[in-house]
């Protein structure tokens, strides 16, 4: 019986190790040569696992096949062209060993970054949920300095108008205002924080108290004349926004924190006064 049991055994491990072998000679047949390129069954399934695990409607294995071959047709074939040194395909390789390079050495910090209720707290008492109404004197993309000119002389006529007025500044928008969106509104724009309006804008706002009427504000849509009607508290502000104002905060001091670091290995020269 032992020298039975024995030989069942010595049997069952040389299946075993036959169909290891297998199974490894499989990983490495060629499911598809492309030119000078030899895909495996493991790099297929390896790739392919991967698409499936990431796509709502993945494709069949046939299909992805498919885009396997077509994908080292055009990277052999653009490397047949040289297309590598074209001058724009070197800078989207830069691009990609830029977001390579934020990836490997910032994205386990920045997916450690943790928002509580109390730093979003902090974060909202100086960058508050704001409600204005404005009026827009347009100011039209690429305007010459004449036609700037002209329009904050029309918007500072407009904006003495409205002073001296006792007309509801409500009725002084659909009278002057540029802006289609809330000249029948009103001028109202709604709740806004730092993170959806323009700094110019925002910025003037936040100095305002409800109910005061403050211009000229210059954006690049124009100039405007504003009114704040209303201010949010915590309590009621976006949190979900608020979150990811915070997020974002923290994000750029990692991002600066490092980029200061890296300053420091390397020679610098700047020439602002050429961007003037």
């Amino acid at each position: 019986m032992a020298v039975k049991s024995f030989s069942i055994l010595i049997s069952a491990l040389m299946a075993f190790v036959g169909s290891a072998a297998l199974a490894q000679a499989n990983k490495d047949e060629a499911v598809a040569v492309v030119g000078t390129k030899k895909i495996t069954v493991e790099e297929f399934n390896r790739k392919f696992n991967d698409v499936r695990n990431m796509a709502v409607n993945p494709p069949t294995k046939a299909q992805f096949l498919e885009d396997l071959v077509r994908y080292e047709l055009g990277v052999q074939e653009a490397e047949r062209r040289n297309l590598e040194k074209d001058p724009v395909v070197q800078d989207r390789m830069k691009q990609e060993l830029y977001k390579a390079l934020l990836e490997k050495e910032l994205a386990e910090r920045v997916n450690k970054i943790a928002v509580n209720e109390k730093e979003m707290e902090a974060y909202y008492k100086k960058n508050p949920e704001i409600r204005t109404s404005h009026i827009l004197i347009e100011l039209k993309p690429g305007a010459t300095p004449e036609q700037r000119a002209e329009a904050r002389k029309r918007a500072t006529e407009i904006y003495e108008e409205v002073k001296k007025s006792k007309r509801p500044f409500e009725e002084l928008v659909r009278l002057y205002s540029d802006d289609p969106l809330t000249k029948q509104t009103g001028g109202d724009v709604g709740y806004q924080s730092r993170i959806t309006l323009v700094p110019s804008y925002y910025d003037a706002i936040l100095a305002m108290k409800v109910g005061e009427i403050r211009g000229l504000i210059d954006t690049p849509f124009g100039f405007h004349i504003v009114k704040v009607t209303g201010r949010r508290s915590f309590d009621n502000a976006n949190k979900r926004q608020l979150r990811a104002a915070v997020f974002d905060e923290k994000r750029k001091d990692i991002f600066n924190d490092y980029f200061d670091k890296l300053k420091k290995s390397y020679k610098i020269q700047t020439n602002p006064s050429l961007i003037q």
